[in-house]
């Protein structure tokens, strides 16, 4: 088994027929949700980081072997923004039925809309800092965007 190809598809789930960052955004997201009540959202947060880290070499290293930047199948970014925006949004035990969809939607919509800086660094970072740059940043957006949906979802609805 290749370990590389292995961590950089999130277990295979990025090679996917259909879809790849969907399914791998959709793994990545069952991968945290049974640790949410144990983990503070800080050590989520600094997890994705340290996997960001990881990948940008790997990713690197990938790259130059397959001769592709950012195929569809490397979907470790995926994780990253999607753990990032878990982390973001304030997600706890008691709230995550609502706040993981809505994180989860929110983060694909950045991520395939890539609008404003996360689709400038899709277009103008290379290598392993390009393919994780965006999903980074659109993990940001999410988190910020879920919250506050949250909020107003609790105001009007709750």
């Amino acid at each position: 088994m290749n370990l590389r190809k292995f961590f950089l598809t999130v277990g295979y789930s990025g090679l996917s027929p259909k879809a790849p960052g969907t399914v791998g955004s959709f793994v990545s997201l069952l991968l945290i949700l049974p640790f949410i009540p144990y983990l503070h959202v800080s050590t989520i947060f600094m997890l994705a980081l340290l996997i960001s880290v990881i990948a940008v070499k790997q990713i690197d290293i990938y790259e130059e072997e397959v001769g592709v930047h950012d195929g569809k199948e490397i979907v470790i970014d995926e994780l990253a923004g999607m753990w990032i925006a878990i982390s973001i949004c304030g997600i706890t035990a008691e709230n995550m039925i609502i706040m993981a969809p809505l994180a989860f939607i929110y983060f694909r919509l950045f991520d395939i809309w890539k609008p404003s800086v996360i689709g400038k660094i899709d277009r103008d970072v290379k290598g392993g800092w390009g393919v994780m740059g965006d999903d980074l940043v659109a993990g940001i957006a999410a988190g910020v965007a879920t919250a506050g949906t949250y909020e107003l979802i609790q105001m009007f609805l709750i």
